[in-house]
């Protein structure tokens, strides 16, 4: 019976999206850095952060899967196959958690089928503890082996099922847009120094602001149009820059950036 305190946790590639997935599980405290292996490309590199991080380094990836219970592959989406094929014999049984983009049960199975798969989108505030871990509803985890993936993925933030005609926008959603949401804040902090705040306090101001914003849209379940309203006052200073930001062209913009994505995800850029 799988638990927190005796599982290992294994990591096939440790870049920046295994990386913030095993932070966000060492700093919930549900896991300790000596329960983590993680090999990479680099070796050496993989040395330096293994170190900083406290997780063992591996020099193989049959060494990781070998030594862990339940493993997150990391990698980019095109090696999944060249990494995870000769591996195949080596995964009977084994929990896999893919982190790869697009890449989902039809192509995990393929790959191993003798393992006990999911394929996963998550986004790089799991690092913190507030991000989302959307999961592929076909997989072929054991009930036992689904309920432990799902409280292991709890700790990192919202974990949501969902089926592969979603996974893609969800996964977009949910990735992609810590990106805007950077950009965002990197004007807002642009206009605040411009008239007179600091880096370091227009930074706290944004941060802390998208983050309670965030935290009263999933308490209250609002629409985001009622709590757009509830700011403006009639004939008021926030009205007036929600309607600058109408005449730019603010909500096409986030649109069209995220049909852009789409069309690339699906070969029409």
């Amino acid at each position: 019976m799988l638990n927190t305190n005796t599982v290992k946790i294994g990591f096939i590639g440790y870049g920046n999206m295994a990386g913030a997935t095993s932070a966000g599980l060492m700093l919930s405290g549900a896991i300790k850095p000596e329960q983590i292996y993680a090999c990479a490309n680099n070796y050496d590199k993989l040395c330096r952060k293994a170190a900083a991080d406290g997780v063992h380094p591996c020099k193989t990836a049959l060494e990781v899967i070998e030594t862990c219970d339940v493993i997150f592959i990391g990698v980019k989406p095109y090696m999944v196959e060249s990494v995870m094929s000769p591996l195949k014999d080596a995964l009977d049984g084994k929990i896999i958690v893919s982190l790869a983009a697009n890449t989902y049960h039809d192509v995990l199975e393929e790959i191993m089928p003798a393992s006990h798969h999911v394929a996963t989108a998550p986004n790089t505030p799991v690092s913190a503890c507030e991000g989302i871990f959307i999961c592929e509803e076909e997989n072929t985890l054991a009930a036992e082996e689904k309920t432990f993936v799902h409280e292991l993925l709890e700790n990192l933030g919202l974990v949501l099922w969902m089926d592969r005609d979603h996974m893609g926008i969800g996964g977009v959603i949910a990735g992609c847009t810590p990106a805007f949401v950077a950009m965002f804040m990197e004007a807002l902090g642009d206009a605040g120094c411009k008239h007179g705040l600091t880096r370091p306090v227009v930074y706290k101001l944004i941060a802390q602001m998208l983050a309670g914003t965030g935290k009263m849209a999933l308490k209250s379940g609002d629409h985001p149009g009622q709590m757009k309203d509830a700011v403006c006052s009639p004939a008021g200073t926030t009205i007036v820059g929600v309607s600058t930001l109408e005449k730019n062209g603010f909500r096409f913009a986030v649109i069209d950036a995220i049909d852009q994505i789409q069309n690339k995800i699906h070969g029409k850029a």
